[in-house]
């Protein structure tokens, strides 16, 4: 079977969401607040060029369980 790179990214992306479920889940355990606890990182480039303006804002709010979740569809994608 050949891998594509498309099924690989898509797997990172649906472990990114698997890990920040698990961490919006266990946000209340008192114990787990380091893998809980999120950073997020935005970049917004914006432009007039007196025809066309444009703004966009990409937000990315990550964690630790979330970069976890990542790494183990990286790992799934591998033993396929």
């Amino acid at each position: 079977m050949k891998k594509s790179v498309w099924v690989l990214v898509l797997l990172i992306f649906i472990g990114l969401l698997a890990g920040a479920m698990v961490a919006r889940w266990l946000e209340d355990v008192p114990g787990l607040d380091f893998l809980t606890r999120s950073y997020k990182i935005d970049w917004s480039p914006s432009a007039d060029l007196l025809v066309v303006d444009y703004n966009i804002h990409i937000g990315l709010d990550i964690s630790l369980l979330s970069i976890i979740g990542a790494i183990a569809s990286v790992w799934v994608y591998r033993k396929m």
